[in-house]
């Protein structure tokens, strides 16, 4: 911010606090991992009373996604994004939302989680208004409205939650929510969290803003928002029912038909679409239904398939969103039927778009097969018929749609269309600009490739983060009970 007018200076500022972020976010990984659940007390106000931000394995695991895809995102942004767009405070806007990310993921206090939202909130309207194109206000309208709405719900949800325990830290509210004798009202509650957290993660029925807006920003806004956005209402949804509202038949029957329903109609959805774009972001919503299927079933083995499948979401949707943001600038335009000619123009972009993709799909042994083993397994287990088919066709679907859009924008000939005059084609940037476009579509390919190849590590991961949360006493332990300030 203070290199408001220089827009190099900030970009240089951008990648390198980028990079910073990722070796900070590993450290706190690694830490995590070694000695377990760590906690901080903002004013040295023990918990409950005090504002608590708490880094358990779950945590530690966004935040080092989090900054993974940032630096992808800051990288790409500072090559794809237009200097008039710059010019308005891009950059302190795309860092401030992932301050929000950060903190939603970090935070020990159900208040303080709303408040981190309204801050990615306020800093994604910015980012997708920015520039002020009629489609870009429209989506905005959209994505605002639902997203107040939700933010409305939430903030209910607080209120009620708050007036039954008179509690607010969320491991404080672990122990007397259980105690509550009202079932009925703590089942309500319940239930406008899941409407609250369900709309922010797209699930169905109010996913529509997600396909209505994150089409309209520039490529490598989209990107974030594909990422990480809807990731945080998941993230969201499943601390709050293994910490909080744990062992409700009736509320894991509730989020079971929403997956079901979320895959289905994120399938149909993506089926029918033309704009890439547009495709993707039905493609978001679809895939946000294998991550609250695991929640739905409830067991150590989907939750587990429920956070691998997160780590894999988050960076292949960053990446396939940073690859339609460069297809765009090779063939001006985002018609799957206007493109075309991809591999005989660029025959290695072509090989390194395909791993993002068919990652997306789930063709062993890439990143997105190893998840969903998991998350039919314990389908069959639970003799949760419905939930399995919905899984079985969403994974169907997907393959049908990125090998539709496969052959339409790489392997048939390029149709004969009127080239733009004003634009800067990808073939026309300097070596420079190119190369940010391009090296992190490569990072992030390679991040999937390992999640996929080294899939023994990431499960690892996954059980280690599932067997936490499950029993969530060890997280209740270290805040009430065990507190450790991070020096």
């Amino acid at each position: 911010m203070f290199f408001w007018n220089r827009i190099e200076m900030q970009k240089i500022i951008s990648i390198a606090g980028s990079v910073i972020s990722v070796a900070v976010s590993v450290w706190l990984f690694a830490y995590i991992w070694e000695h377990g659940t760590q906690t901080v007390q903002a004013g040295n106000w023990k918990a409950p009373f005090g504002i608590i931000f708490v880094a358990d394995t779950l945590s530690a695991t966004l935040v080092l996604l989090t900054a993974i895809s940032g630096l992808a995102v800051a990288s790409f942004s500072s090559a794809s994004v237009v200097a008039a767009r710059l010019r308005f405070g891009y950059f302190p806007i795309f860092h401030f939302l992932l301050l929000g990310l950060n903190g939603a993921f970090l935070t020990g206090d159900i208040f303080n989680l709303y408040v981190w939202f309204e801050i990615i909130i306020i800093s994604s309207f910015v980012l997708i208004t920015l520039g002020g194109e009629k489609a870009q206000v429209e989506g905005a309208v959209k994505y605002f409205t639902l997203n107040i709405l939700a933010s409305t719900i939430f903030l209910t949800a607080i209120a009620v939650l708050y007036g039954l325990t008179g509690a607010l830290n969320m491991a404080d509210l672990s122990v007397k929510v259980a105690a509550i004798e009202n079932r009925g009202l703590v089942e309500l509650t319940a239930l406008l969290f899941l409407i609250a957290f369900g709309t922010k993660a797209a699930a169905f029925p109010l996913y529509f803003w997600l396909p209505a807006s994150y089409h309209t920003p520039p490529s490598a806004v989209s990107a974030i928002f594909a990422g990480l956005l809807t990731k945080v209402g998941v993230y969201a949804l499943i601390r709050v029912f293994t910490l909080i509202f744990v062992g409700d038949a009736f509320l894991y029957n509730i989020i079971s038909v929403m997956a079901i329903l979320t895959l289905f109609s994120g399938g149909l959805g993506a089926l029918v679409q033309n704009n890439l774009r547009k495709v993707f972001s039905y493609l978001i919503i679809c895939h946000i239904g294998y991550m609250i299927a695991g929640l739905g079933l409830f067991t150590e083995v989907a939750i587990a398939g429920t956070i691998f499948y997160l780590i894999h979401d988050i960076v292949v949707k960053t990446n396939l969103f940073m690859v339609s943001g460069l297809m765009y600038r090779i063939r001006g335009t985002n018609s799957v039927q206007a493109m075309g000619g991809l591999y005989k123009d660029y025959p290695k972009l072509s090989l390194l778009i395909a791993i993002p993709l068919f990652s997306l799909v789930g063709i062993p042994p890439l990143s997105g097969f190893w998840p969903k083993i998991s998350l039919l397994k314990a389908g069959f287990t639970a003799q949760q018929w419905w939930l399995v088919g919905a899984i079985i066709f969403a994974s169907l679907i997907t393959l049908f749609i990125i090998a539709k859009v496969w052959a339409g924008v790489v392997w048939k000939d390029k149709p004969k269309i009127e080239v733009k005059s004003n634009f800067r084609y990808f073939a026309n940037l300097s070596d420079l600009k190119k190369t940010q476009m391009i090296a992190p579509i490569v990072f992030l390919s390679l991040v999937s490739l390992y999640i996929g190849f080294g899939a023994e590590h990431i499960q690892q991961l996954s059980s280690r983060i599932a067997t936490e949360l499950m029993d969530n006493q060890q997280y209740v332990d270290a805040v009430l009970h065990k507190v450790q300030n991070i020096k």
